[in-house]
Parts: structure tokens; C-alpha cells; sequence
């Protein structure tokens, strides 16, 4: 390989990794000891849970994702297996569902109270019972919801259907028995229609799932694998392993012809298992060492020679296991594209780290000395407007144009410093965030196991756009809930009306210029919702979901901008008052002003020449002041 390799422009080609602060780390969490070759750690938005040391059994915390800091000693912990926990995964379509496995041959579903934990939890809603040894791993289906997919020692893939009644499950829907020793590894494609595996016999099999058969064998001397890796839609897959001389190494492989590895690229000799991670949407992958504190991260193309190496996050703590956030709980303010919980068993300690995207933003290093919001300023080619912000005295309404980073200004009482931020940017960064998969399923149960395939949902991380929670109805449904409701609302006016038996032609009148009044209201993007019916499509559903948030944005921009012009005018006021030494008469429109003094209003009577007051009084003579057409 040329130590000068040809340069590659790229986006992420300056990520890099932030450890959280002593602050934002979990301590003192008792993490477990085992030697099994798991993550032992999983996260989502509202989560992270934990395998632990249990006397007695195997038992795993849940700890709330914001509370941080010491854990208490006697903190509640989900125990009902009778041997160690050696995996746990979250639901990806429900935040409050975990699913574990243990050395007792059993895989648990347990449901999370969404308050904190005040006693153990011991009881499962699911048993799932099917497997003769102990099960070492389990996976959820990316797409279908209530489809688990167990292996353990006994060489065996079930794939279980959650969506029933009964409390405990001993015959799974499908049994797939193509291996012939411990399986190390599962990956799914992204509408989960092909299953992956890396096997202790050295071998990667392609493997339909509802068949169980075996649609492509990689057996490659060079590269033993431990983990196999689906790259989302590339259509290639990614291992991890060791090669013949025992150094550790990844490879990437064709999806259609497993025959030979694409790229194979020796990392160092270290013996430690390598975790790989893909990011679909940036399309970068993270190798994770287990046993030191490294996570080198690469891009991957389709075009030669398919894995580009960016940069290696280094720290001296070494990690036994190691959690992700989805996407959806990520800190977009932030340009945050990953982040990662390292468990260090050495300090009993949790820590996150967040990959992020360096953006070159502003932001004000001193607070606003006087009151100049509402002024827009230009020097230097730099557009600077004030307004004011939720936490902050002064904000940045505008990109830079230009460098003037390190500037500082002074004007009209109000000192400005630009400065670069740290990762900070105060947009939304639309080319790092596309669309992801959110927390609702494609499918059901069933219609994946009679052969429907369907790719992930996806959903916008925009701010101003609504995620898709799992434990409610998507905000789709509300929406149209909401067109049924405004279409019932306006058919029980007019039965009020019918009722009412209005004859009068003035109130019929004002009947109907409230309904148009309404109808203007609920007009959006010039869509009417009472003309047009509801959708009956998905896609429809989706297209009026976000045209509906693109009108919220619009509206709160427009109200943002009436506030700046309304501090403007208080300004300007403020300033009048303060070079006038008199009273100070605003114009209105022509011939009428206002008094800021008296609040006394001046117009021109029906007789002419006279000035009437609030109300149609007389002018009082409070402050004696000149009215004049000129004022």
C-alpha cells in the first residue's frame, strides 16, 4: 500500500470521537465478568441496559439514558434467569421491550416501566423455550415487528413469532439446522430477506430465512472470520477476523460471489475480537477493538478499492463490551452521527463517545451589553442579525459569509466575538441527515412469514419534524384523525344550524363567513382538507405528513420575524424617547398619531380640525402635547 494514497474528498473525512465528561459518564456499574464475546450492552433513546454480576443467576440494569453519575449499589436490576445473561437486544419498534438470553438454554421478552425501577424485576412477559444448550445470541428483525431470530450451542437458528398470547413459547416457527458448529455471528440485509452468519467452522453463509436454505458458502483460507457485517443496500458484507498469521484483519466481500474477499486489510496483532458497525446513512464503518480503548472508522464505496480509511479514535481505556444509540437519539444540534458506550470494567465505568462531523458555525463569546435586537449589520462579509433565542442573549440568524472567525466588533454599546464552535452549527445539517429507518414496523408477524418484504420506514431527524416514537400511534394516524375530525366538527355546525332554525339573513350570513373563515384556516399549501379525501396510501399519508410539518416551520419562521420587527419598533421607541426630551408622538398613517406619553390617540374629527382621544374622547392635556400634521 503507497503511504501517499491519492487524495479522496469526502465529508467525513475529519470525524472525530468526543468523549463525554466525567459528568455524563455511568459509574460505578457493577459490569459483568464473563468471557463470552458479546456487546453485553444495549441502547435507545430512553435506555441503556447493562449485563451485570448477579450471585445466583443472571441479572442485567436498566438505567435511564439520563441519569448519569454514581449508580446507587442496591439499584434495581431485571433478574429471572437461572444461568448468565449473555446477550440483550431492545425492540427496535417499542423503547419499553428488551429481549435477553441466557446460559440457562431460555430466551425472556421483559417489558420496562417507563417510570424508574423501585424493585426487581423477575417476571417476563414471554418465556421462550426451544433450545437443548445455552443461547449466546439473539436478533430482532429489522422490518417485521414481534420476529426474534435465537441461536446458542446447539447449532441451531429459531425464529420466533412474539405476536401471541400464550405467556410461554416452546415451538418456534422455523427451525434452521445448516450448521455444524457454535454460530458466532447474525447480520440481516435491510428488508431483512437474507440472513448472514459467521460459524466457528470458519465459514459464511448466506441463508434465506424462511427457508433455511443455504444460498451462498464463503470458506476463505486467508481469513478466518468471528463476525460477518450486512453493509445496508451496497450489496456486500463486511467481516471481521483473523488471518493466517494470526494478525487481525476485516474483509469485504461481493454479496453475489462469496467466492473470493474483495479487500482484505491486516489491522495489528493483537488478539483481541474485532466488533464491526455500519452506519448506513453516511456509509461508514466502525471497527471496535475489544481490549483496548481504539475504534478506527472508515469509508465505504462502491467504486475501487471500496474501504477508505479515515481516522482511528485512541484512548488508554481498555473496553470489554460496547453499546449504540440509534440514530433517532442523536444530538443533530451537535452534527453527532454516532455515538458509541464503551464499558470499562476496569473503573466500573459507562462512557460515551460521539463521532461528530466538524461544521464551521458561530457563536456569540459575550453577552449583549444594551438592547440591539432586531438590527441586521453587515461588514466584512458578514451578515450578523440579533434576535433573541431560548437559553442564549443573542443568536445567529445567518450563515457566515466569509471567515472573519476571531473578529471582534464593537457598536452601539454591544460587543460581538466570533469564535468556531465546537462541532456546533446552528442549521440543520441536511447532507450528513437523511432519511432514516424510524420506530415503527413495515410489517407484521404474519406478513413476513407468508413472504412480504419490505424495506425500513423512514424518518426525517429534522427538528422541526415529528420522530415517530414507538410507544404511540404514529403522528401519521393523528393526521388523519385530524382531517375526520375537522370534516365532523363542520358537519356538527350544521346540524347546530339546521336545529337553530336561523331565518334571519344576517345571521346566515355570519354563519357562513365563520365556515369560510375556518376553511381559509385549514387550508395548508393550498391543500383543502375538506375538498380532498383522506389518503388511502402509505406514500400518501407520508407526502401530507411532512407537507403538514413544512407548514409548521413556515408558520414559526413567519412568527419569528413578526417578534424581531416588533423588538425593532421597541427600539426605535426607546430610542426617540431617550434624544427627545419631550413628549413623543408616534405616526400611525396619515394624520393620525399616538401619544407614548398620555396613550391618547389623534385623528381628524367629521367636523375637521379637531383631535379626539381614546374612545372618541377629547385629547386630554396630560403632557401638554403639540398636535401638529407634521407630528
Amino acid at each position: 500500500m503507497s503511504w501517499h494514497p491519492q487524495y479522496r474528498s469526502s465529508k467525513f473525512r475529519h470525524v472525530y470521537g468526543k468523549p463525554a465528561s466525567k459528568e455524563k459518564c455511568y459509574d460505578c456499574v457493577p459490569i459483568t465478568c464473563s468471557v463470552h464475546d458479546n456487546h453485553f450492552c444495549a441502547v435507545n433513546p430512553h435506555f441503556i441496559a447493562v449485563v451485570t454480576e448477579c450471585a445466583g443467576g443472571g441479572a442485567f440494569l436498566v438505567i435511564p439514558i439520563r441519569q448519569t453519575g454514581k449508580l446507587d449499589p442496591h439499584y434495581p436490576r431485571v433478574c429471572g434467569h437461572k444461568g448468565n445473561v449473555l446477550d440483550i437486544k431492545w425492540s427496535p419498534f417499542d423503547d419499553f421491550v428488551i429481549a435477553s438470553c441466557s446460559e440457562d438454554a431460555t430466551v425472556k421478552i421483559w417489558d420496562i416501566p417507563r417510570h424508574l425501577l423501585t424493585r426487581n424485576i423477575t417476571s417476563a412477559r414471554k418465556e421462550l423455550l426451544g433450545h437443548a444448550r445455552r443461547v449466546g445470541l439473539i436478533e430482532w428483525h429489522p422490518t417485521a415487528s414481534n420476529i426474534l431470530f435465537s441461536t446458542g450451542y446447539d447449532y441451531q437458528i429459531m425464529i420466533w413469532n412474539l405476536d401471541t398470547k400464550e405467556p410461554v413459547i416452546q415451538n418456534p416457527v422455523k427451525t434452521i439446522s445448516c450448521h455444524k458448529d457454535v454460530i458466532l455471528s447474525m447480520s440481516f440485509n435491510t428488508d431483512g430477506s437474507l440472513l448472514a452468519t459467521a460459524c466457528r467452522d470458519r465459514k459464511i453463509r448466506l441463508i434465506d430465512p424462511r427457508s433455511g436454505a443455504v444460498l451462498q458458502e464463503a470458506s476463505c483460507k486467508s481469513h478466518r472470520v468471528n463476525k460477518v457485517l450486512f453493509l445496508g443496500n451496497m450489496k456486500k458484507l463486511l467481516s471481521t477476523g483473523t488471518s493466517r498469521w494470526n494478525s487481525r484483519q476485516i474483509a469485504l466481500w461481493e454479496q453475489d460471489d462469496l467466492s473470493l474477499p474483495l479487500v482484505e486489510e491486516d489491522l495489528d496483532g493483537s488478539s483481541g475480537l474485532l466488533f464491526p458497525f455500519y452506519d448506513s446513512d453516511t456509509h461508514m464503518l466502525y471497527v471496535v477493538s475489544k481490549g483496548d480503548g481504539n475504534i478506527r472508522y472508515y469509508e465505504i464505496s462502491s467504486e475501487k478499492p471500496h474501504l477508505n480509511y479515515l481516522m482511528e479514535y485512541r484512548s488508554h481505556l481498555p473496553q470489554k463490551g460496547i453499546g449504540i444509540m440509534p440514530k433517532r437519539g442523536l444530538d443533530v444540534s451537535a452534527c453527532e452521527i454516532f455515538r458509541f458506550y464503551k464499558l470499562i470494567p476496569g473503573k466500573s465505568l459507562i462512557e460515551p463517545v460521539s463521532m461528530i462531523v466538524p461544521r464551521r458555525g458561530c457563536c456569540f463569546g459575550d453577552q449583549p451589553v444594551g438592547d440591539p435586537l432586531g438590527k441586521t449589520w453587515t461588514m466584512t462579509g458578514f451578515r450578523v442579525t440579533l434576535m433573541e433565542s431560548d437559553g442564549w442573549g443573542c443568536c445567529f440568524g445567518d450563515q457566515p459569509v466569509g471567515d472573519p472567525l476571531g473578529k471582534t466588533w464593537t457598536m452601539t454599546g454591544f460587543r460581538v466575538t466570533l469564535m468556531e464552535s465546537d462541532g456546533w452549527s446552528e442549521l440543520y445539517q441536511e447532507d450528513i441527515y437523511p432519511l432514516t429507518a424510524g420506530a415503527q414496523p413495515a410489517l407484521s408477524a404474519q406478513e413476513w412469514l407468508n413472504g412480504i418484504n419490505k424495506g425500513p420506514l423512514l424518518v426525517s431527524l429534522k427538528p422541526g419534524s415529528e420522530i415517530l416514537n414507538s410507544k404511540k400511534e404514529p403522528s401519521l394516524r393523528s393526521t388523519e384523525s385530524n382531517w375526520y375530525q375537522d370534516r365532523t366538527e363542520r358537519m356538527a355546525m350544521k346540524e347546530i344550524q339546521k336545529q337553530s332554525g336561523i331565518q334571519e339573513k344576517r345571521g346566515q350570513k355570519k354563519v357562513e363567513e365563520r365556515l369560510q373563515e375556518d376553511r381559509q384556516m385549514r387550508l395548508s399549501n393550498g391543500f383543502d382538507l375538506f375538498e380532498c379525501p383522506p389518503p388511502k396510501t402509505e406514500n400518501e399519508l407520508l407526502q401530507m405528513f411532512y407537507r403538514q410539518q413544512e407548514e409548521i416551520r413556515r408558520l414559526r419562521e413567519l412568527v419569528s420575524q413578526r417578534d424581531i420587527q416588533v423588538k425593532q419598533l421597541e427600539l426605535e421607541i426607546k430610542n426617540i424617547r431617550m434624544d427627545s426630551g419631550r413628549p413623543v408622538a408616534l405616526r400611525m398613517g396619515p394624520a393620525v398619531s399616538l401619544c407614548l406619553d398620555c396613550s391618547a390617540v389623534a385623528l381628524p374629527s367629521m367636523a375637521g380640525g379637531d383631535r379626539l382621544g381614546a374612545y372618541g374622547l377629547p385629547v386630554p392635556d396630560k403632557c401638554g402635547m403639540e398636535w401638529s400634521p407634521r407630528r
